[in-house]
Formats: C-alpha cells, sequence, structure tokens
C-alpha cells in the first residue's frame, strides 16, 4: 500500500482539494508520485475539531479510478455529503482531513448467516453489504469509534445500505470485507500519521 511519506502527500492533497473546492469550486492541479497513478478505491472522512464529530464522508470503494482521481472525488463530495449542510469557508480551520485507502473488497463465502461473525474482525475489516439494488459500506475504523461488536457491525451496514438490521442472515444477501489504510492530520493542517485502529472488543 502506501508508506508515511505517500499517505502524508494523500491528506495534504486531500486538504487542497477541499479547500480549493469549497473557496473556488475548482481543483487544483498537483503533481504526485507513481502510487497516485494506480487504481484503489479511497475514502475521504472530514471531522470537525475539536470535538471530532463526523463532518462529512464520501468515496469511491473499488479500485476503478487512480488513487488521485479517488481522492478528488471523494474530497469534493465529503463536503457536500447529504447528511450535513454543504462545508462552507469559514469552517476550513475547524477541521480534520483523514484518507482511508481500500483493498479490493473480498466477497466473504460462508454455510450459514451465524458464520460471518468468525469471518470478520474489528480492526481490520470493512465491510460492503449489498442485497439487489441495495448496498451499504462502513470504514474499518466505524466500529471501533462507535464501539461496536461485530453483529452490531453487520447490523449498522445492513442499515447504511437501506435495509433491515437483520438483513445479513437473508441468503440473497452478499457481504464483502476490505481493509484500510488510515492516514490523518492529528489538527486542522497539522501534523499528518497513519492511524492504527484497536480492534481489541470483538
Amino acid at each position: 500500500m502506501l508508506n508515511l511519506d505517500e499517505g502524508k502527500k494523500a491528506v495534504s492533497f486531500a486538504r487542497e482539494v477541499i479547500e480549493e473546492y469549497v473557496k473556488n469550486k475548482t481543483v487544483p492541479e498537483i503533481e504526485l508520485p507513481d502510487v497516485f497513478n494506480e487504481k484503489h478505491g479511497a475514502f475521504v472522512t472530514i471531522h470537525t475539531y475539536p470535538e471530532y464529530e463526523l463532518r462529512g464522508c464520501i468515496g469511491v470503494p473499488l479500485p476503478v479510478k487512480s488513487l488521485k482521481e479517488a481522492i478528488v472525488e471523494g474530497a469534493t463530495s465529503a463536503t457536500r455529503d447529504p447528511r450535513f449542510p454543504p462545508l462552507s469557508p469559514d469552517e476550513l480551520d475547524n477541521i480534520v482531513v483523514e484518507v482511508t485507502v481500500l483493498t479490493e473488497p473480498e466477497l466473504i463465502r460462508v454455510d450459514k448467516p451465524s458464520d460471518y461473525l468468525s469471518e470478520i474482525e474489528i480492526g481490520r475489516d470493512g465491510l460492503i453489504v449489498e442485497q439487489g439494488f441495495f448496498k451499504g459500506l462502513l470504514l474499518p475504523q466505524v466500529p471501533v469509534e462507535q464501539g461496536w461488536d461485530k453483529e452490531e457491525f453487520l447490523s449498522h451496514t445492513c442499515m447504511k445500505a437501506g435495509l433491515m438490521p437483520d438483513a445479513w442472515f437473508d441468503k440473497n444477501t452478499k457481504i464483502y470485507r476490505f481493509s484500510g489504510q488510515i492516514f490523518t492530520e492529528t489538527k486542522p493542517r497539522g501534523e499528518i500519521k497513519e492511524k492504527k485502529i484497536d480492534g481489541s472488543k470483538c
């Protein structure tokens, strides 16, 4: 995946895209290392600072675009996440930016739904739930931040897809797992670190 220097560039780039887009509705042209031309899924998350409340989180789940394009799409879309009012210029000094680079999702194959619990690891896995046209994704850091166990994680991902919480018991529901590499600002425009998530609660 990315080394720390590349991760720092990813977050700095996402921050520049967010600021330029919110102020001028344009996207900056920036030269980035070759890894940014490789296809990766990626999400950009905006949190308020210092409260650390979610302010926007959108991305590209599958490796269908270059990492650079995925960050641009995630960053611009997160500023107008439909769950929140559009991000305004006077908020830019009071947000922290986080980029999660995703591995390719892998379909979890089980004999019975209860087996999902042994196939999922909190702190390692993000989940995608898919049933027909319904689809929902939660990043690996979400259940750790929320203190969820595996059943709660599955249920909340089902609800994110617009399904009932117990839809993961339905044989027509597909569940995918993926992992993510997380880089984040420690404060607005501040130091950027790789975030390790502790999934000890399971």
